[in-house]
């Protein structure tokens, strides 16, 4: 399987307008998922947890501003909204409720495709720091969900990549089962330290030159995982 892709939601009552936002993105390598109403953008927010949301303000059932204010209440997934609607007190609405960016229809892609990847970036910024993250032969690109080990690109599955950029992120950090299945898999798997330790070790088969020594995510025996910081191992060999 490959990398993770972005995971672009997109909340637009117009199929033409959907279709053009569609091709467009993952023309360039994003996942989108599609929905024409507020309700149900607002759920799928929930349920999918999209990288970022690209949003009409006419929709069928409730207004784009009421979708911004609900999801608000709980993520700070970039939200860009994308509207008729031209005047400056729609756009400082939009904005003052939570909305990062806005662009007026009709759009041209391109822009489009700049100011996704921008406010992709400035979400990982706020996150972590960096739109990449580095520990030893390991390398994470943030934006791109690529991950590069020992400079060799390597494919993770979208759950292998999240759990390590959840130890990268934490790096030093002694971590207990339940945080990191309720922070990586929610609370639904909060109690399954089994299913933990299976993506541990597939984690670890792919970024330690010895699985069976760890060097990188150690094991606190009866408490969960630390991930050590590592300075770089020129002695490090992938495994084919």
């Amino acid at each position: 399987m490959g990398n993770k892709k972005n995971t672009i939601l997109v909340i637009e009552d117009e199929k033409p307008i959907r279709k053009v936002f569609g091709i467009a993105l993952e023309s360039a390598n994003h996942k989108v998922v599609e929905c024409d109403n507020g309700r149900e953008g607002i759920r799928l927010t929930t349920s999918v947890r999209p990288d970022l949301i690209l949003l009409d303000l006419g929709l069928p059932d409730i207004d784009g501003k009421e979708v911004i204010t609900a999801v608000r209440e709980w993520s700070q997934v970039p939200i860009i909204v994308c509207s008729v609607r031209n005047h400056d007190e729609e756009v400082i609405k939009a904005l003052s409720l939570g909305a990062d960016d806005y662009i007026t229809k009709p759009f041209n892609p391109d822009v489009l495709l700049a100011r996704v990847l921008a406010n992709l970036r400035k979400a990982v910024n706020l996150e972590a720091g960096d739109p990449e993250l580095t520990n030893g032969t390991i390398r994470m690109d943030l934006v791109r969900h690529e991950v590069y080990i020992n400079g060799e690109k390597t494919s993770f599955t979208p759950k292998e990549y999240e759990l390590l950029r959840y130890f990268m992120i934490n790096r030093g950090k002694m971590l207990t089962h339940k945080q990191i299945l309720k922070d990586v898999w929610g609370n639904a798997h909060a109690d399954d330290v089994q299913y933990l330790r299976v993506y541990v070790s597939q984690v670890r088969d792919k970024i330690e030159a010895d699985p069976t020594n760890a060097i990188y995510i150690i094991t606190e025996p009866g408490i969960g995982y630390r991930m050590e910081n590592v300075n770089s191992n020129p002695n490090w060999t992938h495994k084919p």
